[in-house]
């Protein structure tokens, strides 16, 4: 994009994520809210990961306990004590900034992209200005800081939407809340500026008319898509930004080879990962580290979390969570894996089963109405209609092991700890309580007994009568 990053071009960047969030009414930080999968300043620091800097920090403020994990190496922190305004948060990092330019970015600005960043940077490199401003242009500006330019095309200052005349809201150019500063000038001016406006704050943006005091040069670059700099300060702008997102994420996917046959209902995490040829159905959603190889099926109406999925398989109206599914694995309708459920190649989870933290061998099949929990089950065993693993004594967790090409009859219930061998045939409506050798058929039922005349018994009973037994 013309002139190529210096590592000494950009000396520090700061990113502003010391904000209270008070408009989300959370106990959360707002930087923390997930948007698609991901923290909002997660987002930011990604897309910053595309601009060269001596030195990165991040400046915290409320709850920064609970951010402190999220943040990648290399990237710095500085408390903001207390919550006076965005000026005062680029002073709590004088530490990190020297005389070189500085980047300054807000944390709740999920939307920015990595090539937003470098545009940014190389503008203001290509210039002859001090100091560069991030302007646009929305359909409505309500909010946003007016940024007023004079004659020569150089922003004079910027005027907060509270602190504006009717006159200077009619502006269309609005701050982005991103700039390219001189360091330590910048600093300079704000500890000789006071907080008279209507919030009482230490405002960033006064820099600008601090810098043209002194004969600086401001120059602007204009977004072209107003939406890649959306702030966050409600869930309703979460809503709206995550909408965007979903939809830049579908698109992008789509543009890779995936099928999505239904953009609008189907929602996939940023840290989704998708092979070509994958096709996803309506209402799917896809979420966490989950991954999904090629030709595979999922959906209609699927939830996928931190699910494995291989290449030919088909997830239809089912819920998984850790699971993991090797090639050709059909899933559903209406199943649930829960963590640590595998099923091997060709293997399937038909109607209305559950299975958590067990293996299912290759080919092998849990029809329906089933629930399978800490149980192994070999090579090309077929589970009848209605069986249960009956794991747990209400203390412990017990194993069932279950071998390969075992038939075993509808309604069967297998209290653990068990095994049954290789080749071993159940009786329908058995409790298996012992294990079953290879090749024997095991049943464990009552034996059945039929009572002749009981209807006319129970018809007797019914008309007061007594029959002298």
């Amino acid at each position: 994009m013309g002139v190529s990053i210096r590592v000494s071009s950009i000396s520090t960047i700061v990113v502003l994520a010391a904000g209270l969030g008070t408009r989300m009414r959370s106990n959360l930080p707002k930087v923390m809210h997930p948007v698609c999968g991901v923290p909002l300043l997660s987002h930011v620091l990604a897309a910053a990961d595309a601009v060269e800097a001596g030195r990165r920090v991040v400046v915290l403020g409320h709850g920064h306990d609970l951010v402190r994990p999220i943040l990648p190496d290399g990237w710095e922190v500085c408390l903001q004590e207390q919550q006076r305004g965005t000026g005062d948060a680029l002073l709590s990092a004088v530490a990190f900034i020297d005389d070189g330019p500085v980047l300054v970015l807000s944390g709740d600005t999920p939307l920015v992209t990595g090539e937003l960043f470098r545009s940014l940077v190389e503008a203001h490199a290509a210039s002859a200005v001090d100091a560069t401003v991030l302007v646009m242009r929305p359909a409505d500006p309500s909010g946003y800081g007016r940024v007023l330019s004079g004659s020569d095309g150089l922003i004079d200052r910027i005027v907060e939407h509270r602190d504006a005349t009717p006159e200077e809201r009619r502006v269309p150019e609005v701050n982005a809340g991103m700039y390219v500063l001189p360091g330590a000038e910048s600093l300079e001016i704000l500890r000789g500026v006071g907080s008279d406006n209507d919030q009482g704050e230490l405002y960033l943006t006064d820099v600008v008319a601090g810098l043209r005091s002194r004969g600086r040069r401001v120059g602007a670059v204009l977004l072209d898509d107003p939406d890649a700099a959306l702030g966050v300060n409600s869930r309703v702008d979460l809503a709206q930004v995550q909408a965007l997102m979903r939809a830049r994420i579908c698109r992008d996917w789509m543009l890779a080879g995936v099928t999505v046959e239904d953009p609008d209902s189907t929602h996939i995490d940023a840290t989704v990962r998708l092979e070509a040829d994958v096709t996803l159905l309506p209402f799917c959603c896809l979420r966490g580290s989950t991954s999904v190889g090629r030709g595979s099926v999922i959906g209609p109406s699927a939830t996928l979390i931190d699910t494995v999925v291989g290449e030919e398989c088909h997830v239809r109206h089912s819920y998984t969570e850790g699971a993991v599914l090797a090639r050709g694995v059909k899933v559903g309708p209406f199943s649930y894996l829960r963590p640590a459920a595998r099923l091997e190649d060709g293997a399937k989870a038909g109607a209305f089963v559950e299975i958590k933290k067990s293996t299912i061998g290759a080919g092998s099949k849990v029809p329906h109405l089933s629930y399978i929990g800490d149980a192994t089950i070999g090579v090309g065993t077929n589970i009848g209609a209605g069986n249960i693993t009956a794991n747990y004594d209400g203390r412990e967790k017990h194993p069932t092991v279950i071998g390969d090409n075992v038939k075993t009859g509808a309604d069967t219930v297998f209290v653990a700890p068990v095994t049954l061998g290789d080749d071993v045939t159940v009786g329908a409506g058995s409790i298996i309580t012992k294990d079953v050798p290879a090749g024997a058929l095991g049943i464990a039922r009552c034996r059945q007994k039929n009572v002749l005349g009981y209807a006319g018994r129970r018809a007797g009973d019914a008309s007061g009568e007594d029959d002298g037994d």
